[in-house]
């Protein structure tokens, strides 16, 4: 069984690990308990939409950043699991169009539409 609290505290680690932080410096930014942040990492503990938030502006990552690699890690965890279920068919990847960064300045703040490969993604300004 493949749990969704393992993958994001992995991929949690790793954005910590390659910032070169420890657990406490980011706990403490984060104003989560180290113990706490160390059962996130660890996948024992799920976190909170405000606890990821948190998080996520200690790393100084968006959050989306953060799940995109998730839903990664979580597809790639979803084919071994699927090839070890069945090794005699080939598993097919899914192929999803990554978006790179975006800057948008001088646009009219009303509407925004963000062009992938084979989709579009309306933003509209609040």
């Amino acid at each position: 069984m493949i749990l969704l609290r393992r993958l994001l505290g992995d991929v949690l680690r790793r954005q910590r690990q390659r910032q070169g932080r420890t657990l406490r410096e980011v706990s403490s930014s984060a104003r989560v308990s180290l113990g706490y942040l160390s059962e996130v990492e660890r996948g024992q503990k799920e976190a909170s939409s405000e606890l990821l938030s948190a998080i996520c502006d200690a790393l100084d990552v968006r959050m989306s950043e953060l799940m995109r690699e998730v839903s990664d890690e979580l597809a790639l965890a979803e084919l071994a699991q699927s090839a070890a279920a069945t090794p005699s068919e080939p598993v097919r990847t899914p192929v999803r169009p990554m978006l790179g960064s975006v800057s948008v300045t001088g646009v009219p703040p009303e509407r925004v539409t963000i062009k992938a490969p084979s989709e579009a993604v309306d933003v509209v300004a609040a």
